[in-house]
């Protein structure tokens, strides 16, 4: 007999994110909109699953993602697909397949998938913002998008991060400084670790940036590809450290910032959380990938972007203490023991009015709708008997403090809740308290529209 005690379950490496944790994920978001908009970004969607070459040509069958991790299956017709690991190849397909007008600058949130063993902010579904710009080879919008990223985080209130950049070149020359690494790395052979030593005559890269003792202490010495850029790559680079640094930036150069992907060309940066543990502390990084629309069939056109993982986003800022976001409360419950429609109706007009306002149903006694507007954390509850039906009247009894009750007329009970008057809290309609401090919610203001 099969065992069916685990059916109801998450997959293991995925996560449920329930209210009222869900509310601050409903805030980052709104927040990250409201910075990239204002940068001339447009939401974007696209398809979960992908034609499986999409990421194949892109991203690299060498890659560790396409290898190792990549979920892929064949439909019921017979096409190889995969689940998106990862946002930058959906988004120059889409833009391969509908042609938008160039300058292409757009953003999004989704879900990406991955095979690996779960750790904490590290899911098998785990979700990603981000932005991709297309078009321009100008070494200004590699600034504008790295800066953006920079200032996203600190809109948060997160301070202990860091910035790291490098030149991948490109197909000038590039290739030539891959052979004088795999030259200086075959001498070494022996003491890189076991599954780069395999791999070095395919792609010499990966042992810079693998964090292996064997492999550090083997590249410790190795040439870097930002002393063998050809003229144009470094012109790149010397604009991007400029710019950063006129924008107030900070960054470090790291020689050792190849990333994992095939379709990374000059410009390349990973932020890093100083809060988090060393070896998974990444929060967010991207680059530059002029040759990945023709990988995907369309013309010659220049990009670049980043990705940000919301899950260990959040896991920095409750490091440092900030981003925290306080669902707002509930203006009224309505507690019903009347019977009929004047709690549905009374409940209604509350909500037309703007206020937020809940009740309970099933005809429920009145001591467990006033338990259960006290769970729900609204200000006041609105109680709604046999002697205020007959008058016309709701008495409201305030919940957050030890004012006294008090009976109004039903014409008058959104104007009533709305002031606040009873409550001793201003105005109704907060949007919760989001701000730079645990401590202090405040300190930076509301965080979103």
């Amino acid at each position: 007999m099969a065992d069916d005690t685990m059916a109801a379950r998450a997959p293991s490496g995925t996560h449920d994110v329930l209210w009222p944790e869900s509310y601050r994920w409903e805030v980052l978001l709104a927040a990250f909109a409201a910075h990239v908009e204002v940068a001339g970004y447009g939401l974007a969607h696209t398809p979960i699953f992908e034609d499986a070459r999409v990421f194949r040509r892109g991203i690299g069958d060498g890659s560790d993602v396409v290898g190792k991790e990549m979920y892929e299956f064949e439909d019921r017709g017979g096409r190889a697909l995969a689940l998106r690991p990862e946002g930058t190849a959906p988004m120059v397909r889409a833009y391969v397949q509908h042609r938008p007008a160039l300058p292409w600058k757009a953003w999004y949130a989704t879900p990406a998938f991955r095979y690996e063993r779960p750790q904490a902010g590290r899911y098998r579904q785990h979700h990603q913002l981000g932005v991709e710009a297309l078009g321009p080879e100008d070494a200004d919008l590699d600034v504008e998008v790295v800066s953006l990223a920079d200032s996203f985080f600190r809109s948060l209130g997160l301070a202990s991060f860091g910035l790291r950049i490098n030149s991948m070149g490109d197909g000038e020359c590039r290739p030539a400084y891959i052979e004088q690494l795999r030259t200086y790395l075959d001498q070494r052979r022996d003491q890189l670790c076991p599954e780069h030593g395999a791999r070095l005559d395919a792609n010499p890269l990966r042992a810079l940036d693998c964090k292996r003792p064997a492999c550090r202490r083997a590249t410790e010495g190795a040439p870097a590809l930002a002393d063998h850029l050809c003229e144009p790559c470094r012109a790149h680079f010397d604009r991007v450290r400029a710019g950063l640094d006129v924008l107030g930036v900070p960054f470090q150069i790291d020689h050792r910032l190849v990333r994992g992907f095939d379709y990374y060309t000059r410009t390349t940066f990973e932020f890093s959380s100083e809060a988090l543990e060393s070896a998974q502390n990444g929060i967010g990084g991207g680059g530059r990938y002029d040759g990945l629309v023709e990988m995907l069939g369309g013309p010659p056109t220049p990009g670049i972007g980043f990705g940000i993982g919301i899950e260990r986003l959040l896991l920095a800022c409750d490091a440092e203490g900030v981003f925290v976001a306080t669902p707002p409360a509930l203006d009224a419950f309505v507690v019903d023991v009347a019977g009929g429609e004047s709690g549905r109706d009374l409940t209604a007009a509350l909500r037309s009015a703007g206020l937020r306002a809940d009740r309970a149903f099933d005809g429920r006694s009145m001591k467990s709708q006033l338990k259960a507007a006290d769970r729900s954390g609204a200000r006041v509850a609105l109680i709604v008997g046999a002697d205020e039906l007959a008058a016309g009247t709701v008495t409201l009894r305030p919940l957050r403090h030890s004012g006294g009750q008090e009976t109004v007329s039903v014409a008058d009970v959104v104007e009533a809740v709305r002031s606040g008057a009873l409550l001793g809290a201003g105005p109704s309609g907060s949007v919760g308290s989001i701000g730079a401090t645990a401590t202090d919610p405040a300190a930076s203001g509301p965080v979103g529209p």
